[in-house]
């Protein structure tokens, strides 16, 4: 099985963080976090990489004011190793996390952890893991029903699904044909980053009837079918983009008729429409994700992308550049429009993540060891920086409650 270059290529700035949030102890949780008022006030939690400061110690969570966009001082809900991308149940008080490593149980590959959340606190009681069934799994979701969590594997090329039992426990990957397990083949023309499939996101149709991953080793958005109740994947097509671009990450729009994918590679999002029925994508639009007049792009490479809960607007983070590309999206085509790059005021914007109420944007700065909060004008879409910037050890996903 191949190894993760990601598990290498991670670049540590050797900043302090102030206050005690590295070393911060479970149980031990500021007031903030207990104290708080339903109505404005969500969880939110962060996944980061793991090692000696300033890297993290696990997930960290920390309360998100939607009326004035203010973030409590995150504390450490469970120590695990590199819980590099989390999702949440759509129902229950579960979490799950990829734990991004190569040698899970002394084997070569990742695992997905399960957690139980304490409403009250937030706090997070590891449940049990699962084998990711590759190395360096990098991105982790859960189907619409309820029903299964599905993973990615950078390091191994691979998609897997497992099935969740009723206390939110994991299942092992189902064997057989069809299987909880899909192993991708193939390479494409960066001899450095796609010698063969690297599996960067895996997201669940609208109506649970699909898997769509992106790898970046084959430049492929691939489509399977998904059974959550039985907890099994199967290859039902593929939608190749540019050589050369690397799909990472990809989002729905909230019609159901439209998707994106952003491209790490090539520094580009790729605009799709999507036939449900069917389970096919057809791309009609890429565009850049920095403005046209930067011509050196050395040690640039995006990361996240997201749409706007009102589907108004598209948004994507760029590394190097440390900003997050702001797109205007036309409702009935689903086609963009780019508004600019604004600066995250952090380093290697890894991940970010719109609130719930769509006023509001986190962004993470993974080696900057901050996460950063926007306003967003609700008729423009633009971005403007608070001002404010808190201290979170190497963030790497953001996750609202």
């Amino acid at each position: 099985m191949p190894r993760n270059p990601r598990l290498n290529r991670r670049s540590v700035a050797r900043l302090g963080l102030t206050g005690l949030i590295a070393s911060a102890a479970i149980g031990s949780l500021p007031e903030g976090l207990l104290a708080a008022d339903p109505d404005t006030t969500r969880l939110v939690y962060f996944g980061t990489y793991t090692g000696a400061p300033p890297q993290g110690a696990g997930i960290y969570v920390a309360r998100f004011n939607a009326a004035d966009g203010t973030l409590s001082e995150p504390s450490l809900a469970a120590e695990l190793r590199n819980p590099s991308y989390l999702a949440l149940h759509p129902s229950k008080p579960l979490l799950y996390a990829v734990s991004e490593v190569a040698d899970a149980d002394g084997k070569p590959t990742g695992s997905v952890v399960a957690l139980a959340i304490d409403p009250a606190t937030g706090l997070l009681t590891k449940l049990n893991h699962q084998s990711s069934g590759g190395s360096g799994p990098c991105a982790v979701s859960v189907d619409p029903s309820g029903q299964a969590v599905l993973a990615a594997n950078y390091g191994g090329g691979s998609s897997v699904c497992l099935g969740i039992e009723p206390d939110g426990r994991l299942r092992p990957a189902v064997a057989g044909n069809p299987a909880g397990f899909i192993q991708h083949e193939g390479k494409s023309v960066n001899a450095a980053r796609q010698e063969g499939p690297h599996g960067h996101s895996i997201d669940p149709s609208p109506d649970g009837r699909f898997a769509v991953v992106c790898d970046l080793g084959i430049d492929k958005v691939l489509v399977h079918a998904l059974d959550a109740g039985k907890a099994t994947i199967r290859p039902h097509g593929a939608t190749a983009v540019a050589a050369g671009a690397g799909p990472r990450h990809f989002a729905f729009h909230p019609d159901g008729r439209h998707a994106y994918c952003i491209n790490e590679l090539d520094l580009t999002v790729t605009a799709f429409d999507f036939d449900a029925q069917a389970g096919a994508l057809e791309p009609v639009q890429t565009l850049a994700t920095i403005p046209a007049g930067i011509t050196d792009r050395s040690g640039f490479s995006t990361a996240e992308i997201a749409v706007h809960p009102s589907g108004k607007f598209v948004y994507g983070s760029n590394r190097g550049h440390d900003s997050i590309a702001m797109y205007a999206v036309d409702l009935p085509t689903g086609r963009l429009t780019f508004l600019g790059a604004e600066p995250i005021r952090g380093k290697t914007p890894r991940n970010f993540a719109i609130d719930p109420s769509g006023r509001w944007l986190l962004a993470a700065g993974q080696d900057s060891h901050g996460v950063s909060l926007f306003s967003i004008d609700q008729t423009t879409g633009k971005l403007a920086f608070t001002g404010r910037t808190v201290p979170v050890p190497a963030p790497v996903c953001i996750t609202f409650r």
